[in-house]
C-alpha cells in the first residue's frame, strides 16, 4: 500500500521516515520529496508498504502524531481521477 505523508518538517531524511514506519511492518520503500533547487525536503513523503494490514495499523497510529515537533498527516494515497479535458485536448489553429 502506498502511504501519503505529510506535514513533515523541513530536515527529516529518509532514514528518519523509516524509522518511523519499520515498527508497524516491512517497508518496500520511501520517497521523501525534494526540492531541486535548495536540495532540502518540501514536507512530504511516500512510503510504500506491501502488506496491507501492517500499512493500515502505521496509519492509524502516526495520523495525526507528533514527528519531530509537527503533527503530520498519514493516509493511503488515493489513485488519481482522469481528467477527461486531458485526452480530447482540441487544437485551434
Amino acid at each position: 500500500m502506498n502511504i501519503y505523508v505529510g506535514q513533515l518538517p523541513y530536515n527529516v531524511n529518509e532514514t528518519e521516515l523509516r524509522e518511523l514506519f519499520v515498527e508497524f511492518g516491512e517497508i518496500a520503500s520511501v520517497n521523501l520529496v525534494m526540492d531541486r533547487f535548495s536540495g532540502r525536503a518540501k514536507g512530504f513523503a511516500f512510503v510504500d508498504m506491501p502488506n496491507n494490514s501492517e500499512a493500515d495499523q502505521a496509519i492509524k497510529a502516526l495520523n495525526r502524531s507528533m514527528f519531530k515537533g509537527r503533527e503530520i498527516k498519514v493516509n493511503q494515497v488515493q489513485p488519481q481521477k482522469k481528467n477527461r479535458r486531458s485526452k480530447r485536448r482540441s487544437r485551434r489553429y
